[in-house]
């Protein structure tokens, strides 16, 4: 039987039995709470016999390797570095900074298109009614 076959399921009669519809949902990545694994840690630190701590890890379903990153993180910061963290890219600080200097910039922009054209208004508010120009810097 090669490995892409399904294999036959008999049942009790020695029929063969039609495979199983059912469709296993998808599994979700676990997340354990700081204070979750600092007590498994402890637990694991306190057993003394030899199997006490496969036997913890089979109770609470973990592996070996849990205990081993765990035990890293908390070396790096206590349970700082126990809380769960976020996955996938860290933000970067600099496009966080370079977005709100482009919101700053677009808000500046639109401000002075509004002010040239108050300016615009005057002028010709001024010519309108004769009034003499005066040049900028010069009265209000």
């Amino acid at each position: 039987m090669s490995h892409h076959e399904i294999p036959e399921r008999k049942s009790d009669n020695g029929q063969v039995k039609p495979p199983d519809p059912e469709v296993v949902r998808k599994a979700r990545r676990r997340r354990f709470s700081a204070e979750y694994k600092q007590r498994i840690l402890q637990e694991a630190q306190a057993c003394s016999q030899p199997g006490e701590v496969g036997a913890l890890l089979r109770r609470e379903g973990l592996y070996s390797s849990h205990l081993t990153t765990w035990r890293r993180q908390r070396r790096r910061g206590e349970l700082q570095g126990l809380a769960p963290t976020k996955r996938g890219r860290k933000a970067d600080p600099q496009a966080a900074e370079i977005a709100r200097l482009q919101r700053e910039n677009e808000r500046l922009k639109a401000q002075l298109e509004r002010a040239e054209m108050i300016i615009d208004v005057q002028k010709k508010l001024s010519q309108m009614l004769g009034l003499p120009e005066t040049p900028s810097g010069e009265g209000k």
